[in-house]
């Protein structure tokens, strides 16, 4: 949803000739040598949470889009720059860059709501097809396969709830009952800023060689309380002592509870014919394209 009709002074006919999706528009000086001046197209992005999870202190609350601008060649210098790429902040200040009201933070953005404007994002600077290397998970066999950001749906999170049996509390987490061992867990949504944690505590890790469980420090993460008793030590001790099934259960609820947008398209093996949904990979051609 663009708003630059105004901003660019064009009338209906003059927007109609133009094909492309956005254009920007520039009022060019006369030879007395006066300034260029430049107008950056921008557009709404829904929010999968719509804005329904913040704080009412928070410059989203209930609110369902925000604006960003098009990426320019200036987000393109952010994004290689060696300095932020260690560090692992490209891509936030990518996005900070890009929003309009700058009282957001992305490290306050709830992730699912952080998802939908990465892809935004990408969408506008390099199109909607997103061309990347799959590999099958029936016979092994890794190719070029092209995927539609057009346009990603955001998935049904209530009606997800309610499959779940996942409730809200006061606090707006999530109370997940688990079937084997009847615990009530209680999971908060995660933002950009926990990101930042779990990526420096999975890097800290990886330099000193200490194994990591992928799936325990998820809980981690997001468990909040247990049985209502929110102290670490009882936390600890349910995570390493929860049956699989529950293990599984948790993992599949919270997933699915999450606002966020659905990233699943349709893939066929080029080689074997194997069909299935697959998940787009977010790898590092995302944004750095060939």
């Amino acid at each position: 949803m663009s708003r630059n009709d105004d901003r660019l002074g064009l009338d209906e006919k003059e927007f109609l000739q133009d094909e492309s999706p956005a254009t920007a528009t520039a009022a060019v000086s006369d030879s007395s040598g006066g300034a260029f001046s430049w107008s950056v197209p921008t557009e709404f992005v829904p929010l999968p949470s719509e804005g329904k999870f913040y704080p009412p202190s928070h410059p989203l609350h209930d609110k369902a889009n925000v604006e960003i601008k098009f990426m320019t060649a200036k987000e393109e210098d952010i994004l290689s720059s060696r300095s932020l790429l260690k560090e692992g902040v490209a891509l936030d200040r990518m996005l900070q860059n890009i929003l309009v009201e700058k009282a957001i933070n992305v490290a306050s953005l709830l992730v699912g709501d952080k998802n939908a404007l990465l892809v935004a994002a990408r969408r506008t600077g390099y199109g909607p097809e997103y061309e990347t290397k799959v590999t099958c998970p029936a016979c092994g066999n890794t190719d070029e396969f092209s995927f539609d950001i057009s346009e990603p749906p955001t998935h049904n999170y209530q009606e997800k709830m309610e499959v779940y049996k996942v409730t809200l509390n006061e606090a707006n987490n999530l109370m997940i009952t688990l079937p084997m061992t009847r615990a009530i867990v209680e999971c908060r949504l995660l933002n950009g800023k926990d990101e930042q944690r779990i990526f420096k505590e999975a890097e800290r890790k990886a330099k000193k060689k200490i194994d990591t469980g992928s799936t325990t420090d998820a809980f981690r993460s997001y468990i909040v309380s247990v049985n209502g008793e929110s102290s670490p030590f009882t936390i600890e001790s349910f995570i390493q002592a929860m049956p699989a099934r529950d293990s599984r259960i948790l993992r599949r609820a919270y997933t699915s509870c999450i606002p966020n947008i659905d990233l699943e398209q349709e893939y066929e093996c080029t080689d074997c014919g194997y069909e299935s949904e697959m998940e787009v990979p977010l790898g590092v051609d995302f944004f750095w394209p060939k």
